[in-house]
């Protein structure tokens, strides 16, 4: 169990580099199984989702290490194609694997996902996209058991821009006979830094960061050295926690257009920006103002995975803001425990609505997710007197060293282990 200690009222300021995407990292780390190859990645965060995936691979029989945010993977002595439950549980994105584990042995086994529980994933999209190329598959309870003999390229169409049956498509893809069309595909970011991966493996990918992706395999190289693009959602929640204290901090190694929607509303909330290429600075007074209206969609819109943070930052924002939440059920859970913050949240449905309080007073809080504790140490920031965050575990999973970097940048934070 993990414990934060965060005295607030001290504002952020300074320079903070951003970690590298978790989201982009454990989709490439799956899709280095797709084929024979060794693999070099740079940028990769310390995790415990990534450990999770590296531990995966090893099961499978590769060499995978990590080396501080280095990480080497040799899957040439890949020799099993099933994932214990146990090792399933651990990361909601295992079920990428899936994809990687067709394209490499025909056959995969293994059972619905983990992570954290934010409402239902259902991965019907995934597995009537590859039966629609061509596997076999059975279910029985949690346990999933897919094969096939020889996968063919072909048309599809997602009804919903899942990220991750995106990524198994375009993973199956990989080894399919001729070429396969993804319609309705996810746009983000992390789509484009796999494709980006796989065309230096040989695989010819065109399309990725629109809604058609169209893939022609096979994968042809050996080897593949590649850096892991930015964390999107770590710059939104470093920005989010300086808006929030009155701060002043510039963020480095960051593409600002990766999370434009959210700096969108923080300069709607009164906040200074400067974007350039690489770097993103932020000064705020503290004293923001509602934004009104937000709703979460697929990229490019409002990320689901930013609206804790942005929540948390806009606790004390003058005015009422409306938030709809249209991507997972669950990603309120974190509001319950603002409100012992003394924040005024009204839920009803997939509609949070805040109204923006002049202090919030330091309490005893349970992280109930990766984001919403994220949400909670933001508050905690700004909190009168000490809060104090039961976690297990979940902030770890996304975020590295955030206790020691908040420090870096004036917090008075302290994590107990």
């Amino acid at each position: 169990m993990d414990i934060w200690h965060i005295r607030g009222g001290n504002k952020l300021e300074g320079t903070c580099f951003v970690q590298g995407s978790k989201n982009a990292s454990l989709p490439i780390i799956a899709a280095s199984i797709a084929a024979p190859a060794r693999s070099e990645l740079t940028n990769v965060p310390q995790l415990r989702d990534v450990d999770a995936a590296l531990r995966i691979l090893r099961h499978l029989g590769c060499t995978a290490e990590q080396l501080g945010n280095d990480v080497y993977i040799d899957s040439t002595g890949l020799t099993e194609s099933t994932i214990p439950h146990s090792l399933m549980l651990e990361m909601r994105s295992s079920v990428i694997f899936m994809g990687a584990l067709l394209a490499r042995c025909g056959v995969a086994r293994l059972s619905l996902p983990g992570g954290c529980q934010l409402g239902k994933r259902p991965i019907d999209i995934h597995l009537a996209a590859l039966r629609q190329m061509g596997a076999q598959i059975e279910e029985n309870g949690g346990e999933i058991s897919c094969r096939a003999d020889k996968l063919r390229g072909t048309e599809l169409r997602l009804p919903f821009p899942s990220v991750g049956a995106t990524e198994n498509i375009m993973l199956a893809a990989t080894a399919a006979e001729g070429v396969t069309v993804i319609h309705g595909a996810a746009r983000e970011p992390e789509i484009s830094a796999l494709a980006s991966y796989l065309r230096l493996l040989g695989s010819r990918i065109t399309g990725d960061g629109t809604d058609t992706v169209t893939v022609e395999g096979p994968i042809s190289e050996a080897h593949a050295e590649y850096r892991i693009i930015p964390d999107r959602i770590v710059a939104s929640t470093l920005a989010c926690a300086a808006a929030a204290t009155g701060g002043d901090v510039e963020l480095r190694g960051v593409d600002p257009t990766h999370f434009s929607t959210v700096l969108h509303f923080l300069k709607l909330a009164g906040c200074d920006i400067i974007s350039s290429k690489r770097s993103v600075r932020l000064r705020s007074d503290g004293k923001l103002t509602a934004v009104g209206e937000i709703s979460t969609s697929p990229y490019p819109g409002f990320p689901t995975d930013a609206q804790p943070v942005l929540m948390a930052a806009l606790l004390r924002a003058n005015g009422k803001t409306v938030i709809t939440e249209n991507i997972f059920e669950n990603r309120y859970r974190q509001a319950p425990e603002l409100m012992r913050l003394g924040a005024d949240i009204t839920l009803s449905g997939k509609t949070a609505e805040i109204w923006g309080v002049e202090r919030l007073r330091g309490t005893s809080l349970t992280a109930t997710d990766l984001r919403g504790g994220a949400a909670m140490i933001i508050a905690g920031l700004c909190a009168e007197g000490e809060t104090v965050i039961c976690d297990d575990g979940h902030v770890k999973r996304g975020y590295e060293h955030l206790d020691s970097r908040l420090r870096a940048l004036g917090a008075d934070i302290y994590l107990e282990h």
